[in-house]
């Protein structure tokens, strides 16, 4: 992943990730996720410009999913690529994770 846009605006933190969540740049998106939690109440990720997903990158959202369940909040992925969305799919991601259909 080169690199992730971060917005907050209230309760609520947009998350922009970019090219690759993969063993190499999960725990450091994971890291980054994190630090923005305090008062967030719902996650907003738009995947237009991610690439590609590994296992590591899956274990990275479930860990936010949790997290910002803990502070009753949600989180929904956007703009979701087919060969991601194929990943999703094959593991039932989408049993756990809420992905708005474009």
């Amino acid at each position: 992943m080169s690199s992730t846009i971060f917005e907050k605006k209230d309760s609520t933190l947009h998350v922009w990730p970019e090219g690759r969540l993969d063993t190499a740049t999960s725990p450091v998106f994971e890291k980054e996720v994190r630090a923005q939690l305090d008062g967030v109440q719902h996650i907003l990720m738009d995947f237009e410009h991610l690439e590609y997903i590994s296992s590591g990158g899956l274990r990275a959202l479930l860990t936010i999913e949790k997290l910002i369940e803990e502070q009753n909040g949600d989180m929904r992925l956007f703009h979701v690529n087919e060969n991601i969305m194929e990943i999703f799919d094959l593991v039932g991601f989408t049993d756990v994770v809420t992905v708005v259909p474009d």
